[in-house]
Formats: C-alpha cells, structure tokens, sequence
C-alpha cells in the first residue's frame, strides 16, 4: 500500500493530510504555524502520520501548498492552493460549483469546471478585512473567545452597522460602539456582515456556480457561513474539517505526480 501526503502552510495554521493510494483520509492536523514555516510543517506532518499510524517512510510523495509551500523541505513539489483547494473540494463534495476559502490573512472564491479544474478565481490578499484575522482581532478587541463569535451572532435578535472596512478603523469604531452600549452580539453581527460583504464582492468578477462550498477556519464560525448564504442566495456546504481541504488536496495531487 503507497501513502501520499499534502501540507498546506498558512499564516496562521500549518494543516496536513494523509491519504492512500484509493484517496481515502489516512490522518490530518492542523497545527499553529507560529514565527517559523518550516518546523509547522514537519509537526503537522508528524501529527497527521501519528494518527494514520504511518511514518515518513510509508509516503511515496510529499506536495506542498500555501503561501509558505517554498518552506517545505519534505516536500517534492510545490503546488498553488487555488489548484489544491478546488481539487481537496472536488473529492469531498464532487457536485461542487464554486468554493469560498476564508483563511487567516486572505480570501479566495475558486469556481469550479469538469473534474475539480479551476475554471476562474478571485483572490484578496492585500488586506486583513474578509479574513480569519479581522475576526481574531475583533475577538480579542471585544474580550470574545473566537469560537463564541458564531453561537453570539446566530442568537443576536438584531446587529449592528460596522461602517469601517480597514481593520484598524474598525477596531476604533468597535470600541465606540461597546461604549455606547450596543449589545456585543449585535456588533458581532455587523463584524460578521462586514466580512460576508467583502468576500461576496469578490464573487461578482467570476460567478457563482452551486454547489457552494465553505473551506478555511472562517467556515467553522456558523454566524459567518448563515450570513454568506443569506447574502449569496444559495446553500452553502462545509466539510467536516473545513481546514484541511488545501492539504487534501495536495495530498491528491502528490498521488497523481507518484503516478
């Protein structure tokens, strides 16, 4: 039996996954990046081999991915994430149209062809708005665990216009807000409505195409993925492990180059 791994380095967590040569999930993580990219990688890869019982002398190939993929020694090949995205996607859900990633420090929608291809794509990387750190920052701002954004904005009877769309601004206006004693749900809210309404501007250069997928640490915050589906007009489906879908599909893409 030959195993193929992918590692997907981002700025805020290095993920990793473990498959055989049928493409069935052997083992995952999803690790802390941390100040340096290289030792992330080796740890998520360690990880997600502990947990498939494998070693490194079981996988065949390695394929790296992410915006840190060139810190990736172990790796035989480096690989886009656009490309890994929509193929990780493609085997979890292989009606899918169109693919949103919301991860720490960007924001991409993918829209899908035959087979997993990328048919087109749209990618944020020049500002923190739309991402997994504009809600971190909020969070923190706010004295709001992360996990808790998504349960506090889906039980807010209402929400709060965040008028900002520079990160530091809105950290200035949140405050304010809180000051004036505005419910910290209803902010949460806004925060969310914010977010959802920069990634969907993005969908109006490509197109959407359903099925719609949720990837990235993002589509784990429930508030976020009920608000980009309100606002899209569409279902929106999320994996069970929505972080490892970059990683998974380097994984496939390391079994189509062993081949």
């Amino acid at each position: 039996m030959s195993y193929f791994a992918g590692i997907d380095v981002g700025s805020l967590s290095s993920d990793a996954a473990v498959i055989d040569q049928d493409g069935t999930l052997k083992g995952w993580s999803v690790t802390e990046t941390g100040p340096h990219s290289t030792n992330a990688a080796e740890a998520a890869l360690d990880a997600a081999l502990a947990m498939a019982g494998l070693s490194r002398d079981d996988l065949a190939f390695v394929v790296a991915t992410g915006y840190g993929r060139a810190a990736v020694p172990v790796a035989g090949k480096k690989i886009t994430e656009i490309s890994c995205h929509a193929l990780g996607a493609y085997s979890l859900f292989p009606d899918v149209g169109t693919v949103i990633d919301i991860g720490g420090q960007d924001s991409k929608v993918i829209r899908l062809g035959e087979n997993g291809k990328v048919a087109d794509f749209v990618m944020n990387d020049k500002c923190a708005a739309g991402t997994g750190r504009f809600l971190e920052v909020m969070a923190a701002k706010l004295g709001v665990g992360l996990n808790d954004l998504g349960p506090l904005s889906l039980a807010a009877g209402g929400e709060v216009s965040i008028s900002s769309v520079c990160t530091v601004f809105a950290e200035s206006e949140v405050v304010s807000l809180v000051a004036k004693n505005h419910p910290i749900d209803q902010v949460i809210k806004g925060l969310h409505r914010s977010v959802v309404n920069r990634v969907a501007a993005m969908t109006g250069n490509i197109g959407i195409t359903p099925r719609v997928i949720m990837s990235g640490g993002v589509a784990k915050n429930a508030g976020v993925v009920a608000l980009m589906s309100e606002r899209l007009g569409v279902a929106i489906s999320v994996p069970e492990e929505p972080q490892i879908v970059g990683a998974l599909g380097a994984a496939l893409m390391a079994a189509r180059e062993a081949k």
